[in-house]
């Protein structure tokens, strides 16, 4: 990527920090769940990527299974949380460990650990990568953390906007959200100065 921040977004985390934490909580998991299979939980869409490069670096056997929840309401935060889909597998007696991109209120986490703990596991954690934790509203043990981030509406590496940007390797804050809204796809590929076409010149 050409390194140079489009208008409208504010660099939050790069992407060599990134993969420099991710890295490390690689290195905790493996640690930790020496000599055990733990079944990894994604949380789809945002999670996958943050999933995929966990998962390289960890030194130990390891399964990965996904599930999709929406919530309904206003923001989130008092509507109803619904599974869409559900995990293929039996965890019962499994260590498993949800793999979470960002965490902000928790009420929809809060919700999925409690039906995953309800399938009886033999241990049940939490690594996200991302933390709201400003907007916090309810008690949640996230036992693997990656960064703690301000309350601002955030993008790539698996976060979106109307489903694009996920593919940025870096995580950037939305400074001006308009003009995300008028022209995605300008912004997207001032990412991508080699790769020719109308965006090459920004």
């Amino acid at each position: 990527m050409s390194g140079v921040t489009p208008e409208g977004l504010e660099l939050l985390i790069d992407a060599a920090t990134l993969s420099q934490r991710v890295a490390e909580l690689g290195a905790d998991l493996t640690r930790d769940y020496a000599g055990r299979c733990p079944v990894l939980v994604s949380v789809l869409k945002g999670a996958t990527l943050f999933l995929a490069d966990l998962a390289r670096h960890l030194e130990i056997d390891c399964e990965v299974d996904f599930m999709s929840i929406s919530s309904f309401g206003a923001g989130g935060a008092s509507g109803v949380v619904r599974i869409e889909q559900d995990l293929s597998g039996n965890i019962e007696g499994r260590d498993v460990v949800v793999v979470e991109d960002i965490v902000d209120t928790g009420l929809t986490l809060q919700y999925l650990m409690r039906v995953l703990e309800a399938r009886r596991p033999a241990s049940l954690e939490v690594c996200a990568l991302f933390d709201k934790d400003v907007r916090r509203i309810v008690d949640l043990d996230i036992a693997y953390r990656g960064f703690s981030i301000p309350d601002t509406f955030v993008i790539g590496y698996g976060l979106d906007h109307d489903e694009v940007y996920r593919n940025l390797d870096s995580l950037y804050s939305v400074t001006d959200v308009n003009a995300l809204v008028a022209v995605p796809q300008r912004y997207v590929g001032s990412f991508f100065p080699d790769a020719g076409g109308p965006n090459q010149s920004r």
